[in-house]
């Protein structure tokens, strides 16, 4: 049996940032979850900032992906970048992982990307074992470097 796997639609912005928050929680993060129905409607259905991509077993949602391209000057060509990937736990185990990661594969492949590429937290070993088994190599001499709130105000302002 396959699994569906389709666009996300505007009616899906309530279950993708649900499904956003338990990702948070799960992340030992349950309060940093700022977005609002809002604003990922307008990011992903207006802005056209990103996209997302939605599992369903029996009509019911039980996975998500959220991607975006960047872009690679070494290679000349747009990349894939998996911000988030999501499967509920009843459903974990049973195969809606995997498919959703060879679902944006196929989409990388099919926008000729050169790369498909994440980021995974060091402590979530299952995560990075299902990675790894799937192809994926850590990049462990590449470190992510992130600027926000009053730095990012200060830093754009020359402080």
């Amino acid at each position: 049996m396959t699994l569906p796997i389709r666009s996300a639609t505007c009616d899906d912005v309530p279950t993708i940032l649900r499904f956003v928050r338990e990702l948070a929680a799960f992340e030992r993060e349950p309060d940093a979850v700022h977005a609002t129905e809002e604003m990922l409607g307008r990011a992903l259905f207006e802005e056209g900032a990103a996209e997302a991509v939605i599992a369903e077993r029996d009509g019911v949602a039980v996975g998500f992906a959220l991607f975006f391209h960047n872009f690679s000057t070494w290679t000349g060509r747009k990349g894939l970048y998996l911000e988030d990937l999501y499967v509920t736990p009843e459903a974990r185990g049973s195969g809606v992982g995997r498919a959703l990661l060879r679902h944006l594969a196929a989409l990388a492949v099919a926008r000729d990307c050169a790369r498909f590429e994440w980021a995974v937290l060091d402590w979530n070993q299952p995560a990075i074992d299902f990675y790894t088994a799937h192809g994926a190599t850590m990049q462990a001499d590449w470190r992510i470097e992130r600027v926000t709130g009053k730095a990012l105000a200060r830093l754009a302002e020359g402080a």
